[in-house]
């Protein structure tokens, strides 16, 4: 009984297939897309939100390749320009050491419950320096 049914069920059913309804492709009247009922001012509109969403697609995307990345790729190129005659600059300029320090640079009012205690959160080595009182 058992097998039956399992066998019952994987036979393959037999439908008549119905045959696909074909679009006429080259009609006489290539701008008009819709006939009949369909012609009414909703699915016109939504037709042409269609065609314009490809469009602005297509805008946004050549906007995309053609303007921002050339952009993007100047901006990288005058950042490291700078970026490299920053640093030149500040390689002659006197050692941090022998720089004054002013009273308002460096205020300490207690220890920071990190490191050593005396480095900020964003401490740089490279730029910052603190005059440890002599």
């Amino acid at each position: 009984m058992y097998s039956r049914s399992i066998i019952a069920r994987a036979a393959p059913r037999f439908t008549p297939v119905r045959a696909p309804i074909r679009r006429r492709m080259y009609s006489s009247e290539p701008g008009k897309r819709f006939a009949g009922a369909e012609d009414n001012e909703f699915n016109r509109e939504r037709e042409h939100i269609k065609q314009h969403a490809g469009e602005s697609g297509d805008f946004w995307g050549k906007l995309c390749i053609y303007v921002v990345i050339p952009c993007l790729i100047v901006g990288v190129v005058n950042a490291k320009i700078r970026w490299d005659a920053h640093w030149e600059h500040v390689s002659h300029e006197p050692p941090r050491s022998e720089r004054p320090e002013y009273p308002y640079q460096n205020i300490r009012t207690k220890n920071f419950f990190w490191g050593d205690g005396d480095k900020t959160l964003f401490w740089n080595d490279k730029v910052n320096y603190h005059k440890r009182d002599e």
